[in-house]
């Protein structure tokens, strides 16, 4: 049988290099006879009877090829004699498209960053990696290249670069602080043995029963060391690059990369040898695992080693996972509540140093799990702490972070509808995995989106942040370090010997960096839609409507925001629905036009908020802006007037207190900006779009000079407390205020609507409270009191949104109310127990949080319209 295949193989190669030569000459000969024909022998010729000789065919040929000749010349000739008039006439360039930049790292915390690209290079358009190959037609051997033209796919993954990927699970159990853990795990086992001994009143030997305990934990460590470390395999790579391009583009239209962030990445490379790349993905679906490692490895970059929950160590597929660089961590570190689980802390820290250390690339969430909002969730920061430990430690010289931000058209994963209300997330296991693959192969997601950010020095980052401290934080003495070494007595999750003053730090870039892929996030089709329908049209629109509304969306995060699609705005719309399905969007004909409408329930409703909410970190602060303006205004100045004021200082004010409301559920500004700088900024973003204006007041030469004077006091910083006192109450303040457009309500109204559902929600929770008075309750069935009282206000068409019943939205509420000292939790027994602090646990002190909160919900002064223009 093979020597068959090898013959027929053979005689394919033999017609591919003789058989196209010969038809080459048969076409020419063709050619010659039939020019001849035409020139003396066609219709009307005078030798239609005689037949062409060879010689004669000889000459017409010679006679053609000098008729061409000429012509060449006489070209040539006409073009030098034109060639100073066109240097004469100015050359056009057609300018490319503003896109915005990719890649962009901040300029303030990285300002000396070598990593960039020209601006150029990140304006171009994004490629299809699913059928893209790199080196399908490339090398130096002409069979290969044959056989690579047949079986582009299978040359291309047999062609990706390999690398070596040392083992370091050895050098992790000899680590001298996982030695000290094992033995101060005994000591503490063996602490508990005589105290159980004595109080049984039975003897008990120490140095026995330190041999037994410390073997106990040898033994442990090893069983933890081999459930949770790597194997990358570049086999397994190969293979399963292979099976991505053959079974991806059943479900996905495409899996597309920009090329520009690519190079970005080779340049961080090829300019930092050594330096591990810390690819810090927002996770939204279990298929981000794979399309990222897939990405880096058919450009021939190091792929990472990833952290993993253990709950996917299930039977092939967790194998499968560990050989593509998987690792995997318990979700709950500490077996029992209240005491650290030291070896595995100790086991899994050293694990991700020796990692870095051996020039292993790693990859983990930062936001712990998957998204069930669709909105970024706020760090956690445990293994990211790993990393900045192992830099303060110098173990590595730097590390660089990459924020990278993956999106779908519409999730693999499915929608998150059941743990919004309440349920329990259902185990994954083999069959659960078999199940979901084969409904996603017979299905369509559309589109898949992956982002690189420009790489974060770590280096550069500690450098920011300590000046940052020298700013903020004046010492008390020259020789004091900013960054101190001192134990501390918690821990963050995944380790426990994080220095207490690294905390803040590692926090700040946690933060920066889910900001940052958020703000990478590209906009899809379905986010831009669905986003329209929910805080503009939730009664239903004409699809012509829609289209001019998405074109407005679009021309607004113009250079902005990169969007993931193109084209005509109601071909857009069509597709959406399509895609999405008329579970969650119907499309009917009404007097002619074609009306679109969402489905008005809460399944639906959360659905669809998961798709809007990408867009919502992006609006946030001027909603938050547009919400604290009407909430300042009266009740009988709605609407009556075109343009109504308010005081700006009031107004900033406000949106600080609404800012610390939305603490839990939006990162509103990088750690190294100014919240109330952004709010400056995003009034002036509001007069440029003429939706607010702010006249600046005309003052008198005798208000300027008592300005300067000021000025010059306050330099000079030699003013007495009565002159200071003089200072302050001068009346050269100036009390700007903010005025209104009134014919621009439709904007504000869906402005104020992206944070509607989140007022919602926090006013039924505080007014829930009142089940706390007096007596504490858990806390899971504090939450499921709350979703059921929610999801009847619903019912009974007292709330209109449908996504305010959320556990997510509770339990940030939660926090909030225990930051203000609202709510304490106490855990007994391994559970929570929610009650109401001394000062609020009184009918009086529940109301004072309700006013708090009560402000935030401007929406009640408008209604949604169907089919607004």
């Amino acid at each position: 049988m093979l020597g068959i295949i090898e013959i027929f193989l053979f005689l394919c190669v033999v017609y591919y290099l003789f058989g196209k030569r010969t038809g080459d000459m048969v076409d020419v000969i063709s050619m010659r006879l039939q020019e001849a024909y035409a020139f003396g022998w066609g219709d009307g010729g005078q030798r239609v009877e005689e037949r062409p000789t060879f010689d004669f065919l000889r000459r017409f040929g010679e006679q053609q090829r000098r008729k061409r000749a000429q012509e060449v010349e006489t070209d040539k000739r006409t073009r030098e004699t034109s060639l100073y008039e066109i240097k004469e006439s100015a050359m056009q360039v057609p300018t490319p498209p503003h896109r915005v930049p990719q890649g962009l790292a901040c300029r303030y915390c990285v300002p000396g960053s070598e990593i960039q690209l020209d601006p150029h290079e990140r304006r171009r358009d994004v490629i299809d990696v699913l059928r893209t190959t790199q080196h399908a037609n490339q090398g130096p051997n002409q069979s290969y290249l044959d056989w690579a033209t047949w079986f582009p796919i299978l040359a291309q993954c047999l062609r990706v670069k390999k690398y070596v990927f040392p083992e370091v699970s050895p050098k992790v159990l000899e680590d001298e602080r996982v030695r000290s853990a094992i033995d101060q795990a005994a000591v503490q086992s063996v602490r508990e043995e005589r105290q159980a001994a004595e109080a049984q009143g039975r003897p008990f030997n120490d140095t026995e029963t330190y041999t037994e305990m410390l073997e106990r934990h040898n033994k442990r460590a090893k069983k933890v060391m081999l459930d949770m470390r790597s194997k990358l395999s570049n086999v397994l790579l190969q293979i399963t690059s292979w099976l991505v391009y053959k079974i991806l583009p059943c479900f996905l239209t495409g899996a597309v990369a920009h090329p520009a962030q690519i190079e970005m990445l080779k340049a961080a490379s090829s300019r930092s040898p050594g330096t591990p790349l810390i690819f810090l993905p927002l996770h939204r679906s279990h298929l981000d695992y794979v399309l990222v490692t897939f990405m880096l490895l058919n450009n021939d970059l190091k792929v990472p080693v990833i952290a993993a929950g253990n709950n996917l160590r299930i039977p092939f597929f967790g194998e499968a996972l560990r050989g593509l660089g998987a690792f995997y961590i318990k979700r709950k570190i500490d077996p029992i509540t209240g005491k650290k689980d030291i070896v595995y802390r100790a086991i899994l820290h050293s694990y991700l140093q020796h990692c870095l250390t051996a020039g292993h690339n790693a990859e983990f969430f930062i936001e712990g799990g998957r998204t069930r909002t669709g909105k970024p969730c706020i760090p956690k920061s445990g293994i990211l702490s790993v990393v900045v430990e192992a830099f303060m430690e110098k173990a590595v010289p730097d590390v660089l972070l990459v924020p990278v931000s993956v999106n779908y058209e519409r999730l693999v994963d499915g929608n998150f509808v059941a743990e919004h209300l309440g349920q329990r997330k259902p185990p994954e296991t083999f069959t659960s995995a078999i199940s979901a693959i084969w409904k996603a192969v017979k299905s369509n997601y559309g589109l898949m989106r992956i982002d690189f950010n420009e790489p974060f020095s770590l280096r550069e980052l500690v450098e920011a942040f300590k000046r940052t401290q020298e700013r903020e934080l004046p010492r008390t003495e020259p020789g004091d370090r900013l960054l101190q070494q001192t134990k501390s007595s918690t821990s963050l999750y995944g380790t426990d010997i994080v220095q207490e003053d690294h905390r803040g730090l590692v926090d700040s870039i946690a933060r920066h960096v889910v900001y940052d892929c958020a703000s990478a996030t590209s906009v899809m089709s379905t986010n831009a839609v669905t986003f329209l329908l929910l805080t503009q049209f939730r009664r239903g629109v004409t699809i012509s409507v829609l289209a001019r509304a998405l074109d407005r969306l679009r021309d607004n995060l113009h250079g902005l925001k990169d969007m993931g699609f193109t084209g005509d705005s109601e071909a857009i719309i069509e597709y959406v629905v399509t895609l999405l399905g008329k579970q969650l969007i119907t499309l009917d004909k009404i007097n002619g036009e074609m009306f679109i409408k969402p489905i008005n329930t809460v399944p639906a409703m959360l659905e669809l908020a998961y798709y809007a909410n990408t867009l919502m970190p992006f609006y946030a602060l001027e909603s938050v802006v547009t919400a604290a303006i009407y909430a300042l205004l009266p009740d009988k100045e709605m609407g009556l007037e075109e343009k109504v004021t308010v005081l700006e200082e009031e107004l900033l004010e406000l949106c600080h207190r609404f800012c610390d409301i939305l603490r839990y559920e939006f990162i509103l500004n990088k750690p190294c900006q100014d919240l109330h700088s952004l709010l400056h900024e995003t009034l002036q973003k509001m007069q440029d779009r003429d939706l607010i204006s702010i006249p600046k007041k005309i003052h008198t030469e005798a208000e300027l000079d008592a300005k300067r004077m000021h000025r010059r006091l306050l330099l000079n910083n030699d003013i007495d407390s009565d002159e200071e006192e003089f200072v302050q109450c001068a009346p050269f303040r100036d009390d700007n205020v903010v005025v209104i457009n009134m014919s621009q309500r439709h904007h504000h109204i869906n402005s104020i609507a992206i944070l509607a559902p989140i007022a919602r929600t926090y006013l039924t929770v505080v007014d829930y409270l009142h089940r706390l008075l007096g007596n504490a309750q858990l806390e899971i069935e504090f939450i499921k009191g709350a979703i059921a009282e929610i999801r009847q206000k619903f019912d009974n068409q007292e709330c209109e949104f449908g996504e305010s019943v959320s556990v997510e939205m509770i339990k940030n509420c939660l926090k909030l109310l225990e930051k203000w000292s609202v709510v304490q939790v106490e855990c007994a027994g391994g559970v929570r127990l929610l009650s109401l602090t001394h000062h609020y646990n009184s009918s009086a002190g529940i109301e004072e949080v309700y006013h708090r909160i009560q402000a935030f919900n401007c929406i009640h002064h408008f209604s949604f319209d169907s089919d607004r223009p």
